[in-house]
């Protein structure tokens, strides 16, 4: 073997006692106070993480597993690895597996789709300064690629439907992606203003806000033919952080009072900067933001993550072939 697929992802921990090592690797080494870990104990554990391990592994690890057997399974005889940044199994120990495998030739796809210097780029780093000595094609961003754009327009289709129906009218959709710290995407001074050491200045702006939305536009415009006008929806950044600084936005809490005012009695939520089901959909958007839309008198609905969708892997099969 000489040519393999590598999917990375965020990575999560597998018990409730793993959050403040977890949230160690997650920043960097800075630890953070005990009410924000115990407050990140609290919501994965109404999504189901216990004291010990439970059944299944938790939902991020149990999806990018499946996805990475899935594609395998499509690939026939190329070899698929599933390594996570902040969690085991370690980009580093999968990459030096893949070594002992024989791989020379490596194509890695981090499963957030919009590039970013804040994600993305630490995921390149670290595949980079394992992967000595080999050659590695990283995929920086897919956030226009067709069969993704394809999987979450088949996931918002029906539940954008079925409510519009329920409420009598078109209902607006409220696309999100995950929040990053202002100054990562900015240029000059603001890039570095209370970064880690080292972080290098930043003399381009970071694409990420840009290719996020414009996830959401090309999904939107596949709704069209169903009546979704551009008028119908709005993006929103989740999921902000509680340090370093302010977040960009608008927030979907601030998108939720707005959608309220104008008059809407619902709104679906499809996040597209996300692939699987994980603490950010399962707690900030069904029950985080559910409960904030009820007090505003509004009714919510999520379309299903991508999970194992089939149309998904098309987009990774795709990907994998492109400058193979």
């Amino acid at each position: 073997m000489s040519f393999a697929v590598l999917l990375l992802a965020h990575g999560t921990p597998n018990v409730l006692g793993e959050m403040a090592e977890y949230l160690g690797k997650v920043t960097g080494g800075r630890a953070l106070p005990d009410e924000v870990v115990k407050e990140l104990q609290h919501r994965y554990a109404q999504i189901g993480l216990g004291e010990t391990p439970g059944a299944e592994p938790p939902p991020l690890t149990k999806w990018t597993v499946a996805q990475g057997r899935l594609l395998q399974e499509r690939l026939g005889g190329t070899r698929v690895y599933v390594a996570m940044r902040n969690w085991h199994p370690y980009i580093a120990d999968v990459i030096a597996q893949m070594r002992t495998d024989g791989v020379t030739r490596i194509k890695a796809i981090c499963l957030a789709p919009q590039n970013s210097r804040t994600s993305v780029g630490l995921y390149r780093r670290a595949v980079m300064e394992a992967a000595g000595g080999l050659e590695v094609d990283f995929v920086a961003g897919w956030a226009e690629e067709p069969s993704l754009i394809r999987a979450f327009a088949e996931k918002l289709l029906p539940v954008w439907t079925e409510a519009s129906a329920e409420l009598g009218r078109r209902i607006p959709v409220l696309f999100t992606a995950h929040s990053v710290p202002c100054r990562t995407i900015m240029t000059g001074e603001a890039s570095i203003a209370g970064a880690r050491p080292g972080t290098p200045m930043q003399m381009t702006p970071d694409p990420y806000p840009v290719e996020a939305k414009r996830t959401a536009e090309l999904v939107a415009d596949r709704l069209a033919g169903a009546g979704l006008s551009d008028g119908d929806w709005y993006f929103a950044f989740q999921s902000q952080g509680v340090s370093g600084g302010p977040w960009i936005g608008p927030t979907v809490e601030e998108s939720l009072k707005a959608i309220r005012d104008e008059g809407h009695g619902g709104v679906v939520i499809q996040p597209v900067g996300f692939v699987c089901d994980h603490v950010e959909v399962l707690y900030d958007i069904d029950i985080a933001f559910r409960e904030i839309a009820r007090e505003l008198g509004l009714k919510l609905w999520r379309a299903e993550s991508l999970n194992d969708s089939p149309v998904l892997t098309d987009a990774l099969v795709a990907i994998a072939f492109q400058r193979a």
